[in-house]
């Protein structure tokens, strides 16, 4: 099983190696979830060599965080040393859409991820853009959640400090599908969403189950979180990173987004020419 905390120094951290089993581990295809309306495969991933660099060293005992603001890979369900469950989505398997460009959506995936990482609000799990059995496509972490969890429930609360950063999130990368099911709460409480490729349109289409918060002003981690993301856009590397991700067009259509957020310092409101919820909300 895949323990971030036996990771090794020169990874950083438990996510940093996740990134790099996704990135550079063989994938190994399990089976198709057949509920999603593009091509989504379920698979476990492993490195093909052992990294030389790293000294045999006896795993420690997972510690379990009680600060949603610093939270731990959760441990994929597969067994073996430097193996990892994942979730492979090839472009070649996307569906047409009249709204977004055809082939984008495994780059907004990324994008997603690479956005939430600079804002600290790690919401999205860690993903990679990479090649795989049916051609290129993202791979993301899979996220064992909490099954005991009302997610109606959950995306009805207004005292969860994470599911208003989603709320935030969303906002930023311009979500047009946030769905019940799209929220992975795990078991030490922090939460993690999924399926963002319909993200990073230039025009509003934010459609969402989580309006509980609209026209009321941003909490100050909020703002936060902002900040740094305005300064990464503004003077940092995160416009490289997106650059092979997006177009020019959305990135700064992001930027605007973001300086509008901290302008206002409040949560939006439903767009009135775009239907408010996403369709089915769970």
């Amino acid at each position: 099983m895949f323990d971030p905390d036996s990771a090794g120094p020169e990874t950083g951290d438990g996510e940093q190696a996740a990134l790099d089993l996704l990135t550079r581990g063989t994938l190994e295809i399990e089976g198709r979830l057949v509920d999603a309306s593009n091509a989504t495969l379920y698979c476990t991933i492993k490195t093909t060599t052992p990294d030389p660099r790293r000294a045999p060293k006896t795993p420690k005992t997972p510690k379990t965080s009680k600060n949603p603001k610093t939270p731990k890979i959760p441990k994929a369900p597969q067994a073996g040393q430097g193996t990892v469950a994942c979730v492979y989505k090839p472009i070649a398997g996307e569906r047409p859409l009249w709204d977004f460009p055809a082939g984008t959506l495994a780059g907004r995936e990324v994008a997603a991820y690479v956005v939430s990482r600079a804002a600290g609000w790690d919401v999205v799990p860690p993903t990679v853009m990479r090649d795989g059995p049916f051609g290129p496509g993202m791979c993301q972490l899979w996220i064992d959640h909490d099954i005991g969890m009302d997610l109606i429930a959950l995306s009805r609360r207004t005292d969860h400090a994470g599911l208003r950063d989603m709320a935030v999130f969303d906002a930023v990368v311009n979500n047009a599908d946030r769905k019940i099911g799209h929220l992975l709460p795990v078991p030490d409480g922090h939460l993690y969403g999924c399926d963002h490729g319909v993200c990073f349109a230039e025009d509003y289409k934010l459609r969402t189950v989580l309006w509980q918060w609209r026209g009321k002003s941003l909490p100050r981690r909020s703002v936060e979180a902002l900040r740094r993301l305005n300064a990464e856009l503004t003077e940092g590397t995160l416009v490289a990173e997106l650059s092979g991700l997006l177009t020019a067009s959305e990135i700064n259509a992001t930027r605007i987004r973001v300086e509008t957020l901290l302008k206002h310092r409040v949560h939006p409101y439903p767009p009135a020419d775009w239907p408010a919820v996403p369709w089915p909300p769970i």
